[in-house]
């Protein structure tokens, strides 16, 4: 069994105390507005998964592929969307707004989202190195990186040379984060610990795969339609009303 995972957005980080009266940190991820958009079938596409969307947009503010994609599934352009693989008994119906209870207090996840940018560093603080003495001879030269150079053979420097350059804004995973809870009222799930990304990123919530679980709702926790109930009632009334005429 694989479940769909959650499209969120990054609120910020707070702390929670558990009932013993330990603090604990942790991350507060907002669902918003995540819908299922679409499926993938094995007939079809050749795999099976769930295309999520969330936070609508206006079709002029999103690329024209995606607004052409939207308009003919015959659903609002979100400005986020994402596929989640999942199995054949985990595929949701498209138009199911999902909410936090997709996933369950004490149980493992993890997050992918897009590290922040810290432009162009050197190498110690893009790779922790040392650096040289501060003393001996080195003049103006403590922070820099050494020698590079490989003599004559092979004369140049090798591919992937820890050195200075580009820091941050990349994407990041972070695996086995413990769920501390969930608000349904405000739609937030409390994960344990620091997420990547700055307030306001986009966050991907999935369930860990190194950790078996058990207790998950499948595919998702939705609430059941009030249609049906109020078809039901309406067709009661409809028979009351047909016994007291022949009467």
């Amino acid at each position: 069994m694989k479940r769909s995972g959650l499209i969120t957005t990054k609120i910020g980080m707070t702390r929670l105390y558990d009932d013993s009266g330990v603090a604990h940190p942790v991350t507060v991820l907002a669902v918003g507005d995540c819908t299922v958009i679409g499926n993938r079938t094995s007939e079809k596409n050749g795999y099976v998964a769930n295309v999520l969307g969330i936070r609508e947009a206006k079709a002029k503010h999103i690329a024209k592929p995606q607004a052409v994609a939207a308009e003919k599934a015959g659903v609002k352009p979100y400005r986020k969307v994402v596929e989640f693989r999942v199995t054949e008994d985990c595929i949701i119906p498209v138009g199911t707004e999902l909410s936090a209870s997709h996933f369950i207090a004490g149980q493992f996840v993890d997050v992918q989202a897009t590290s922040k940018g810290k432009g162009y560093q050197g190498a110690m603080k893009r790779h922790n190195f040392g650096g040289k003495e501060a003393s001996h001879g080195v003049l103006k030269a403590h922070r820099s990186i050494g020698g590079t150079g490989m003599r004559e053979w092979p004369g140049r420097v090798l591919k992937g040379k820890k050195m200075a350059g580009q820091m941050g804004n990349e994407t990041v995973t972070v695996q086995n984060l413990k769920v501390f809870g969930i608000d349904e009222v405000e739609n937030l799930i409390f994960v344990e610990g620091a997420v990547p990304g700055s307030n306001g990123t986009f966050v991907l919530v999935t369930d860990a795969v190194k950790k078996e679980q058990k207790d998950l709702p499948v595919p998702t926790n939705t609430v059941k339609p009030a249609e049906p109930v109020e078809e039901a009632a309406a067709e009661q009334v409809t028979e009351t009303e047909t016994e007291a005429v022949a009467e």
